[in-house]
């Protein structure tokens, strides 16, 4: 996901779609928008609208994976272990690893596309 990538440093922002700044589900809508997906805009509604789930050991890289009980937030996978998300308010689009926290956190990923 080059797209995603190059958001890297972009500020959050609730509800915000990019092009400048950006929240979990708008930088995944974006990046997956670029390559001509379209896709829902809330969390909730793209894990229920992307049919194509996935667990968390079978994720490759394009991958949406969501965390928490009400999946209330989300990353796009990149391969080897990453993601990049935009965190929370204050915070910056950024790329981490995908420590215990996360996988204790994890609650479902999609594939779109499929």
């Amino acid at each position: 996901m080059k797209y995603a990538y190059g958001q890297i440093g972009d500020p959050y922002r609730y509800g915000g779609r990019g092009p400048r700044s950006w929240d979990c589900s708008g930088l995944a809508g974006g990046s997956w928008r670029k390559a001509g997906v379209k896709l829902p805009r809330t969390t909730t509604q793209i894990y229920r609208a992307v049919r194509y789930k996935v667990s968390w050991k079978g994720a490759v890289a394009g991958d949406l994976l969501f965390f928490y009980s009400g999946k209330s937030h989300m990353g796009i996978y990149v391969g080897k272990g990453y993601m990049i998300h935009a965190p929370s308010s204050g915070k910056r689009v950024k790329r981490v690893k995908l420590n215990r926290y996360y996988k204790r956190n994890f609650s479902g990923a999609v594939r779109p596309g499929y």
